[in-house]
């Protein structure tokens, strides 16, 4: 276990947090250690900071879980039973696995941030989500003091949401377990891989490559632009408000789920309320919204996450004045 102090936390918005204590794991054998150093007091998680703003300039206890190794368990009739460390980079899991003949996660390539968080947020991309895939997840359990191995049913998923994100802090991710199908099938009903592989039948690297390509045309690179990816969550409606919404605004995109509710394009609610492009200055700050893709929410250099905070409730605000309609944030806030 590595324990150093006062460090300058790193996150993908690159907005200024220091916390007062940080923890590193890089073994499961050191969880006892680190449960007998908390003592009980309150900590928060951070992987590869891609999804967390930072609202307060300091936090007292930050954990990490950096377990490394990507393993094959076994091999199933149907599937490839593989085990990765919470530690690995996500897209470079995506693109191991691919790259020893496991596929199935090449929809979600590119996707930022360590393994350890893909399940607390069911990270989903281009038709497929990761329940779609996941076997399960290994854990420390803080509430009962030991390892705990949770099967996918029992993680609670729902959209962008899991018994991880609803219980912060409970549970310590160690490994994430996927169940990769074999023989694989290509996933591509969604818009723009249905229409680029029209009338092919693409391996799964080559689905990877059209899904990194297209991700990095419509979102920009947070090295160049400090950025958390989507900020909210598609709004979930009931079916008659989604009816309503489309007859005053009839190029609103709407989606029927199965549960009779209809999901909304979060960026389309975004752009037409006229924030797609908008920049702030507060004293020598300034951020802003992507001139690109309304969903993501730019910092621009020399901000507080107090700064950014308060633009995401401005948008909320608005969109909810102007359309009726309540967006949720997707990236995670470190507030008081």
């Amino acid at each position: 276990m590595l324990l150093t102090h006062n460090v300058a936390l790193k996150t993908s918005l690159q907005l200024p947090c220091t916390a007062h204590e940080c923890l590193v794991i890089e073994h499961e054998s050191e969880l006892p250690a680190l449960m007998a150093h908390l003592a009980g007091n309150p900590f928060r998680v951070l992987g590869g900071g891609s999804n967390v703003l930072c609202a307060v300039p300091s936090v007292d206890v930050v954990v990490q879980i950096a377990i490394k190794g990507i393993t094959l368990l076994r091999t199933e009739p149907d599937a490839f039973i593989v085990q990765v460390g919470a530690g690995e980079s996500w897209h470079s899991a995506v693109l191991q696995t691919l790259g020893n003949g496991w596929a199935g996660l090449e929809n979600l390539a590119l996707i930022p941030g360590w393994v350890g968080a893909s399940p607390v947020q069911n990270i989903g991309a281009y038709g497929v989500e990761l329940c779609d895939r996941l076997h399960s997840v290994q854990a420390w359990d803080t509430q009962l003091g030991e390892r705990v191995n949770i099967a996918a049913a029992d993680c609670g998923f729902a959209y962008r949401d899991s018994i991880f994100k609803q219980s912060a802090g409970r549970y310590l991710i160690t490994s994430v377990t996927f169940k990769l199908p074999r023989p694989w099938q290509p996933v591509i009903a969604y818009a723009e891989l249905a229409v680029q592989f029209a009338g092919q039948s693409p391996n799964a690297q080559a689905i990877a490559d059209a899904v990194i390509a297209i991700r990095q045309r419509k979102l920009p690179d947070p090295t160049l632009i400090p950025n958390a990816g989507s900020f909210f969550k598609n709004p979930l409606v009931p079916a008659a408000q989604a009816l309503a919404l489309k007859a005053q605004h009839p190029t609103l995109p709407c989606y029927p789920q199965a549960d009779g509710s209809a999901k909304l394009a979060a960026g389309w609610l975004i752009e037409q309320a006229s924030w797609k492009g908008y920049t702030r200055t507060i004293g020598a700050g300034k951020v802003g919204v992507h001139a690109a893709q309304a969903l993501v929410l730019v910092h621009l250099g020399d901000a507080q996450g107090a700064d950014l905070l308060q633009l995401a409730s401005d948008i909320q605000a608005d969109v909810l004045a102007k359309f009726g309609v309540a967006l949720v944030r997707e990236v995670n806030v470190w507030a008081e």
